[in-house]
């Protein structure tokens, strides 16, 4: 990599930033396409977000990645909000070219599971009701699914993020129940998502279903991504269904962000290798 005077600077913010995957992949991209571009990671203490995000500004940083904690509270400091990350409440992305912020995790999912299946017209059901949930959701919805069930501990919950899906006016079937209704709810659904850390290293031996519950015609997607190989879908290759990995989403979230800041189509295979060469896959 030869930084220059004129080399364009992107990054993430976040709180902790050290063991971000998102470096190492985006600057394989800028290499192998010959930018002079460079991704660099900024821990900024929440105290401190309206002046990083000002500072950058003043520094003619193109564009940043927002991660926990500060993707809600950085819409704050916006000039402009896409509709869709309205609707999720959280930002991911920002272009300063218009100082816009974006969420690319939803769309990092559907892309994920539309390399095996179309979202049109599919019955999803999701567990859990956090934040990648929602993320998750609304893109389901924006992508064309029939209905969507979202399923959690809390029920309640579950509902809340229901009727604001039902209120976006992007789908009309929405429904909400406790996760313990998981295995009558499959028997129906096209498509299963998990957005809960069950599974999630170290505690590798969670799922929030087993083979029992599932079909072959069912496509599972895990957002967790440590292991590569969760109890989840090592349960949805044994029941025959269609099994998604969680760094797709990794993946395709990324890719998003690279094409809001330069406008270009990433070398996609490019960053799946540099992604999965840092998780030691």
């Amino acid at each position: 990599m030869n930084i220059k005077g004129s080399t364009n600077i992107v990054g993430l913010i976040g709180h902790p930033v050290e063991h971000s995957f998102s470096p190492p992949m985006h600057n394989a991209a800028f290499y192998a396409l010959g930018m002079d571009c460079v991704y660099v990671a900024f821990d900024v203490d929440p105290v401190n977000l309206q002046s990083a995000i000002e500072g950058a500004k003043s520094l003619n940083i193109k564009g940043f990645n927002v991660t926990i904690p500060h993707k809600i509270e950085v819409m704050n400091f916006l000039d402009e909000i896409d509709d869709v990350a309205r609707l999720i409440g959280a930002v991911n992305t920002i272009d300063f070219k218009d100082m816009k912020g974006y969420n690319t995790d939803g769309i990092g999912a559907v892309k994920a599971i539309e390399e095996v299946t179309s979202i049109k017209n599919k019955d999803v059901v999701i567990a859990g009701a956090g934040g990648a949930s929602r993320a998750i959701s609304f893109y389901l919805a924006k992508f064309g699914a029939s209905s969507i069930t979202i399923l959690n501990r809390n029920p309640d919950k579950a509902q809340s993020l229901a009727d604001d899906i039902s209120a976006s006016g992007l789908i009309g079937d929405v429904n909400a129940d406790s996760i313990s209704k998981i295995s009558t709810c499959l028997k129906n659904a096209d498509i299963l998502v998990n957005t809960t850390p069950l599974g999630m290293h170290p505690n590798v031996e969670g799922s929030v279903a087993t083979s029992n519950d599932m079909h072959e015609d069912l496509v599972v997607f895990d957002a967790v991504y440590n292991p590569h190989e969760t109890l989840l879908l090592k349960e949805a290759i044994k029941a025959g269904a269609k099994p998604v990995y969680g760094i797709k989403m990794l993946l395709y979230q990324g890719v998003e962000s690279f094409k809001i800041w330069t406008g270009r189509e990433p070398p996609v295979d490019v960053m799946e290798n540099a992604l999965k060469q840092y998780l030691g896959r």
